[in-house]
């Protein structure tokens, strides 16, 4: 037996959407910046050293001195050698004064006046030890100095955007529809039957 039967096939619409992303565009310029450094202040005194070489010593060793300190020596012998011969001659003339107790002190008064003492030699050219001196006064240096600050100056620039909008378009991606079979389905009437 063959039974009626109503088949029905179907199809949903579909919906497309076509979607446009938005999109920034910011531009971004770098600030502007401005650097300026004046240079450092710097003083620098200087006093100079100071060198003393004195020789004075080493130069009166071998016979060498400054006139007025040889005017001096020499003043000073003379003095002394006026002194000694004014002793001598005193001496002597009180000796002669004796004569007739001695006869023999005009003869000895004769012989010292008339000798003289021999002169030693020896070299005379070579200073003793620590004849030089030295004496170093340092330099003196004084730095003074003055950093200067750097002068920035900055200017910010604005940002630029630019946006363009998104957008969602929708459109029908399938259609639907309907679809209706009949099967083994008969109508019978009078004296005939039909099958729809």
């Amino acid at each position: 037996m063959q039974l009626p039967q109503i088949r029905i096939q179907s199809q949903n619409a579909m919906i497309g959407l076509r979607i446009n992303d938005a999109n920034v565009q910011i531009d971004s310029e770098p600030a502007k910046l401005e650097i300026s450094q004046p240079q450092a202040e710097v003083r620098i005194s200087t006093k100079q050293g100071k060198l003393t070489i004195d020789q004075s010593k080493a130069l009166a060793d071998v016979g060498i001195i400054p006139t007025e300190e040889s005017v001096k020596r020499m003043a000073d012998n003379a003095m002394q050698t006026a002194i000694e011969g004014s002793k001598k001659r005193r001496r002597q003339g009180d000796r002669m004064m004796e004569v007739h107790k001695n006869g023999n002190v005009l003869p000895q008064i004769a012989k010292q006046n008339g000798e003289r003492p021999m002169k030693q030699f020896n070299i005379g050219w070579i200073p003793g030890p620590n004849g030089v001196t030295f004496h170093y006064e340092p330099a003196e240096v004084e730095v003074d100095a003055k950093a200067n600050q750097p002068i920035i100056q900055s200017e910010q620039t604005k940002n630029q955007f630019h946006y363009q909008r998104g957008g969602v378009e929708t459109y029908l991606a399938q259609k639907n529809w309907l679809q209706i079979d009949f099967v083994h389905v008969k109508f019978v009437g009078n004296n005939f039957e039909i099958e729809i």
